[in-house]
């Protein structure tokens, strides 16, 4: 008599996570209320990682104790720190905030920093696999360092898509450091205020903000722009489509990193692949709205909690 034999079933080999690069600033904002981590790529890196990818600080910080302190935080938070290199020439960034008397707040970003001269490390030429996109903003490029630096590294990632958030801070938006970031973006993130400024055009309703996203879509010839638009909602033009998501009310707490959450949280949705953009669109505001009603612009939170907010797109 015959004894059939078990099959054991092999699982399906997992896909590894995407990867991300986050390319520009990291600083500390010295605000009358305390010191706070701070720099937008860092902070789209921190959320990226809560959705699960492999994310990738591409920064520089000073050998001091500032410096000690960031990497400190960001190997707490799970993220590699391989391609965030220490100069022992130049301090780690900071931003002096100080206020009117009628509260309103004037910047001083510190120059000659750290984060003015990233390096392009042989770690970096070498990764493996490839990334899957690259985030950067505006600030990072007002030194000419940065910019060689970016442009040898998109040579290296051909396939890597693109994502620019302007994120103007004066007096460093400049019309030069714009078109540069610009030019090269596949993926453009922005608010309405940003919008605006570079549409000369109101955008006050969502009809008003899809023809002015259509008109700079047209202008700067890239077809994915999404704006943000505080406690009204967000849109995304997606090759000639314009979406619009209305925003839930929460209880806002602290706006500091709300869209810097809401880009993570679209771009990883985008990136998985399973998620129509009308579906990453909604996700994407449900995680930047959590955000907000939360302190700080990296609050700790699983994504569970967001799942209760919505059922997860993707």
């Amino acid at each position: 008599m015959s004894r059939s034999k078990s099959v054991t079933r092999k699982s399906p080999p997992t896909k590894p996570a995407k990867t991300v690069v986050c390319f520009g600033e990291v600083l500390w904002d010295c605000l009358p209320k305390g010191i706070f981590l701070g720099g937008a790529p860092l902070n789209v890196a921190y959320h990226l990682a809560k959705q699960g990818l492999r994310v990738l600080p591409v920064t520089a910080v000073g050998q001091d104790f500032l410096g000690d302190e960031i990497l400190r935080r960001v190997g707490g938070w799970g993220l590699e720190l391989k391609a965030v290199t220490r100069d022992a020439r130049r301090p780690t960034g900071t931003v002096l905030a100080t206020l009117d008397s009628s509260g309103s707040a004037s910047y001083d970003i510190s120059r000659n920093v750290a984060w003015d001269h990233i390096e392009l490390t042989a770690w970096l030429r070498r990764l493996s696999p490839k990334p899957d996109a690259i985030v950067y903003g505006t600030l990072a490029f007002r030194e000419s360092a940065n910019r060689r630096v970016l442009d040898r590294l998109l040579a290296l990632w051909p396939d890597a898509i693109r994502v620019v958030d302007l994120n103007f801070r004066a007096p460093f938006d400049t019309e030069r450091v714009t078109d540069f970031a610009l030019v090269r973006a596949q993926l453009v993130k922005m608010n309405e205020a940003e919008l605006e400024r570079l549409t000369r055009q109101s955008a006050r309703t969502s009809r008003q903000m899809a023809d002015a996203t259509r008109r700079f879509a047209e202008k700067h010839n890239i077809n994915r722009v999404c704006v943000t638009a505080g406690d009204r909602g967000a849109g995304l033009l997606w090759d000639g489509e314009w979406i619009w998501e209305k925003a839930q009310p929460v209880e806002v707490r602290d706006t500091v990193g709300a869209g810097d959450a809401f880009l993570g949280a679209l771009l990883a949705a985008l990136l998985g692949g399973r998620a129509s953009p009308s579906a990453a669109l909604t996700y994407a505001c449900r995680v930047g709205e959590f955000v907000a009603s939360q302190d700080g612009a990296t609050p700790s939170y699983e994504s569970e909690q967001i799942d209760r907010l919505i059922a997860r797109p993707f």
